[in-house]
């Protein structure tokens, strides 16, 4: 009578080909060594590579022998570096046996093991197949052409013994000067060479693209600071090479440039044509992130203090509307402080507009409106309007945002009225 089988062994997991997998253990790619190319005894070296990682792939083993291994070209192409990496840090696979087979020719002749000796970077032999291979032909090889004995040395083997001994002749020999063979040899250096890499080229290009790129920036930034700073002019009439008197701008760089050798390999006409940093889009936007900064620095000087706005409007050279706000406010050290903030373009003057964009540039830096105490405006009827003017409008939203009439209008109004009398002051 059979055995009852339990209820648990039918939801015992079977073991599936995955579970094998997982069960190989896994080693690491030999390093190349001092026995590189050497002539080494069968049993000494294994016929498999066990268990390399490849990538997202695993393969489970590489084959050693020449005569059985599948052709480079056959493996997928993201798996066929790490591949050629596997047998270039094992070498050549070169066993010397005791006998080496005849072969069937009218006079039979066998391969020799003095020739592992005088080509051991490159010469294999396979038991398989009594032939002699090339590893880096084979690492670098393609599909056959239809070119009679392309591929002699990487799918065929070679098996005329008896041109190995014909002089200057021999078939190794003139092999070694093949174009294909150097070829092979030269990706092979390029492949264990990683400080070659295309890659590594290209990060050392761009870290001296972007040294140079930086160094170029700030002599661009330096020179507007100073313009700036000085209240100068930056652009000239004529910016060409050609002109004698380029600006303030680009004479300042190029009197840089002429104490630093460095600096003058990178800048003016020897930098790059689109990425030369000096044109006027590129001056406005080191400009526009200066004032950004300095803006940011006085608002961290108002803090939560409370403030006083001072106003006033005008004309530019292109009749636009501007206004200039300025910031009163008394420092952490207790010192009185004024501010130039910031410079508006409006569409007109009148009193909802000018409000309209003082408290988007206030908000925009988180300045409370109910943090006024002061405004500060010239006589006109749109800024001191006791009903619909800027400082009633601001009152209503802010009841201790006293006005104060411009001491400097006040003081230009009162010099205009008392020189009206006196024909050659007026």
């Amino acid at each position: 009578m059979s055995k009852h089988k339990k209820i648990d062994s039918y939801f015992k997991r079977k073991p599936s080909d995955k579970d094998n997998e997982d069960d190989i253990a896994s080693i690491s790619l030999p390093q190349q060594n001092s026995s590189f190319g050497q002539v080494v005894q069968p049993d000494q070296q294994p016929s498999k590579v066990q268990k390399v990682s490849i990538g997202e792939h695993d393969i489970n083993s590489l084959e050693r022998d020449p005569g059985k291994r599948p052709q480079i070209w056959e493996y997928p192409v993201n798996q066929r570096d790490e591949i050629r990496r596997a047998y270039l840090n094992w070498g050549p696979y070169q066993c010397d046996v005791e006998d080496y087979p005849l072969n069937k020719d009218k006079n039979p002749r066998r391969f020799q093991s003095t020739w592992l000796k005088m080509f051991p970077s490159w010469l294999e032999y396979s038991i398989v197949n009594d032939a002699a291979y090339c590893l880096p032909c084979y690492l670098f090889s393609n599909k056959p052409s239809a070119q009679a004995g392309s591929d002699v040395f990487t799918r065929k083997g070679f098996r005329a013994w008896k041109k190995v001994n014909a002089g200057k002749n021999c078939a190794f020999l003139i092999h070694l000067g093949g174009s294909p063979h150097n070829n092979a040899i030269k990706a092979c250096f390029d492949l264990l060479n990683q400080s070659g890499h295309i890659r590594n080229i290209f990060n050392v290009q761009s870290s001296d693209q972007i040294k140079q790129n930086r160094l170029r920036l700030r002599s661009s930034i330096d020179s507007i600071r100073w313009l700036t700073f000085q209240a100068c002019a930056f652009r000239g009439h004529d910016e060409t090479p050609q002109s004698k008197n380029r600006g303030n701008f680009l004479e300042l760089i190029k009197l840089l440039a002429s104490y630093n050798d460095e600096l003058a390999k990178v800048v003016l006409e020897n930098a790059p044509y689109n990425s030369k940093y000096t044109s006027h889009i590129i001056q406005k936007e080191i400009m526009h992130i200066m004032s950004s900064k300095v803006r940011r620095y006085i608002r961290d000087e108002i803090g939560d203090s409370k403030f006083c706005i001072v106003i006033d409007e005008s004309c530019d050279e292109s009749q636009r509307e501007q206004m200039a706000i300025v910031l009163r406010f008394v420092d952490k050290n207790g010192y009185i402080q004024e501010r130039f903030f910031d410079i508006v373009h409006v569409k007109d003057t009148t009193s909802i507009t000018l409000k309209k964009a003082i408290c988007g540039v206030l908000s925009q830096h988180n300045l409370d409106v109910s943090n006024i105490r002061g405004q500060g405006y010239d006589g006109a009827s749109n800024m001191r309007g006791e009903w619909n003017g800027l400082q009633a409008l601001f009152l209503k939203d802010c009841s201790h945002a006293y006005y104060v009439h411009c001491f400097a209008h006040r003081l230009q109004l009162a010099l205009v009225a008392a020189s009206r009398e006196v024909i050659i002051v007026h």
